[in-house]
């Protein structure tokens, strides 16, 4: 690195310092004492307080720096080079073997693990499946939608009211919440097949706050904010489980649903209709041109996401055996979006990794007590800041063509 470009950082980080220190020094110096009516001058904190973002900011000005010299290294054919991240993902050498050891270790994980730990992991498994089912229409339809935990509440509630009214079971009910998850996925999809962009968003918005609000006020049905307790969490023939063999099976139970999930996300990806959503996505007019059945397609991809999300409402009502209004909140939808977005959107695996992420981190970080969610958000600064696609960008398949075969 030049020594212009040092001189620079430290310039500009000891500019931002400075504004800083200007900013909160009423905050960090004075310190009044209302009962023993004195003023106390604290000069040390502000010193260090200015020492720590000088620091801070000049690290972060030399990270960019490096950031924008990656973007200018390109390969032969001038495109940008992957992270090393993508390209361990797509080396087949290192992805079997990373495949086999990580399906032996979550077969294991709840004999190795506290309930405690598995009960964390079901929770980021339900996450990871939600993600992967936006991924289906935002990532690759591109169809924004920001009320996507209204199909979560719909599944939840089709299990709770099942369960408590006619006494039906986790298996009878878990087909039952997928229709009736894309029944709604295809209810808000005709409404909104001639929007884009932020109307779409704002629509979608809507319908999930309408779910919500329903659920809240229409107390016959829902009982209201009470919420519906003492579900049933899922049996087999019969047999009696305590809390933590339950816990476990519902482990097995998740891992099972995102197995499946991956495969059938994967397939869909490079099927026909995988490819008309990757077309939708990016150019909605010049796919019409192309013969593509745009109303089709936005309106799989709506039902494909919301059954997703509605078979993990079902699971999330048998694992909490207790389900309420305020479960499905406009923030559980922007958390899942961010899963989407810091994964990479149309990466499955980055999907996967988004979702481990944001549900984890926050869990292992309550050793820094009130610290915790300071440093869950500057880590997602971070990741959105020095990999803007996610972290496994999504990799589109490339037909060559050879010339002498094709004359």
């Amino acid at each position: 690195m030049a020594a212009e470009n040092i001189f620079a950082h430290v310039k500009r980080a000891l500019i931002a310092a400075v504004w800083l220190a200007f900013l909160t020094a009423p905050i960090m110096v004075i310190r009044v004492d209302t009962v023993e009516k004195t003023v106390t001058w604290r000069w040390m904190h502000l010193a260090y307080m200015a020492a720590g973002s000088f620091l801070l900011a000049l690290v972060w000005y030399i990270m960019l720096e490096r950031r924008d010299r990656g973007k200018a290294n390109k390969d032969a054919e001038g495109n940008v080079k992957e992270s090393a991240l993508a390209r361990g993902f797509a080396d087949p050498k290192l992805v079997k073997p990373m495949l086999a050891f990580g399906f032996v270790a979550a077969v294991a994980f709840p004999w190795i693990f506290s309930m405690y730990q598995t009960n964390i992991l079901v929770s980021a498994l339900i996450y990871v499946v939600l993600g992967l089912g936006l991924n289906i229409t935002v990532g690759l339809a591109g169809l924004l939608d920001l009320g996507y935990v209204a199909f979560y509440a719909v599944g939840a509630y089709t299990y709770a009211l099942l369960n408590h009214h006619f006494d039906l079971g986790f298996w009878t009910v878990l087909p039952m919440g997928a229709i009736m998850g894309a029944f709604f996925g295809l209810l808000l999809g005709f409404p909104v097949l001639r929007l884009r962009g932020d109307y779409l968003a704002i629509v979608t918005l809507g319908f999930g706050q309408i779910i919500r609000l329903v659920l809240e006020n229409w107390s016959d049905f829902s009982f209201g904010p009470s919420g519906i307790a003492n579900i049933d969490r899922p049996g087999l023939f019969g047999i009696p489980y305590s809390v933590e063999q339950a816990t476990t099976y519902i482990y097995y139970i998740m891992l099972g649903l995102v197995m499946l999930t991956i495969f059938v996300t994967a397939r869909l990806k490079d099927s026909r209709i995988g490819r008309a959503w990757l077309a939708l996505r990016e150019d909605e007019i010049a796919c019409q041109a192309m013969g593509i059945d745009n109303t089709r397609a936005k309106l799989m991809a709506f039902a494909l996401g919301a059954t997703l999300a509605s078979l993990m409402g079902v699971v999330f009502a048998a694992k909490t055996t207790f389900v309420n209004p305020a479960s499905f909140t406009f923030m559980e939808s922007a958390m899942i979006l961010a899963i989407v977005v810091l994964g990479g959107m149309g990466s499955v695996v980055g999907v996967i990794l988004g979702a481990f992420l944001l549900m984890l981190l926050p869990e292992y970080m309550r050793a820094f007590s009130e610290y915790r969610m300071l440093l869950f958000g500057a880590t997602m600064i971070v990741i959105m800041v020095f990999m803007p696609k996610g972290l496994v960008r999504a990799k589109r398949k490339i037909y060559k063509i050879n010339a002498e075969t094709a004359g």
